[in-house]
């Protein structure tokens, strides 16, 4: 399965990017306000392409993993992970920081959003993000979601420090 948009390639996410996704899954500055991440080597970025990999093979995936490609290019990936009875999804994305401020995130993660309501029957999408990570919570209003919740108890990879959370919400008819 491949998305195509006007600049970008979303293509399945494998073990054939680990190189190009230890570079932003590794970076700090890319992942300071991520749950999981910053990854600590790049066995664990290819532990995880792996996974991503296993899971395109499946007949009804739990969670759709794409890289985002600019002219051939990993950029990026931008994901969907569904509820048990796949009506709903909650979206995550990463660039590269040497490709913010483009408007690349955007531009994926609306075409899976439009993929996903249109193909595999999704109405509900959410996504979270670290309170303080404007350029992620702009994107979601950007996105035409709704901010739903606002709690504390986030604790990401790279603080020992308990953080403020944001959940936004976005139904299709």
């Amino acid at each position: 399965m491949e998305i195509r948009t006007k600049r970008l390639l979303l293509s399945p996410l494998g073990p054939q990017y680990v190189n190009t996704a230890f570079a932003y899954s590794g970076d700090l500055e890319n992942t300071k306000f991520m749950l999981d991440l910053p990854e600590e080597s790049i066995e664990e970025t290819a532990e995880f392409l792996i996974k991503a990999e296993a899971e395109w093979q499946k007949e009804f995936p739990e969670f759709y993993e794409f890289a985002i490609l600019t002219e051939g290019t990993h950029i990026g990936s931008v994901c969907l992970y569904l509820n048990e009875d796949r009506t709903e999804g909650e979206l995550g994305w990463i660039l590269n920081k040497r490709y913010w401020g483009h408007g690349y995130t955007f531009e994926a993660a609306q075409s899976l959003i439009d993929y996903a309501s249109q193909n595999l029957g999704i109405k509900k999408f959410i996504a979270y993000c670290d309170s303080e990570n404007i350029p992620s919570y702009s994107l979601m209003e950007k996105l035409g979601m709704s901010r739903v919740l606002c709690r504390s108890g986030r604790k990401n990879r790279s603080s020992s420090e308990e953080r403020m959370e944001y959940k936004y919400a976005l139904e299709k008819e």
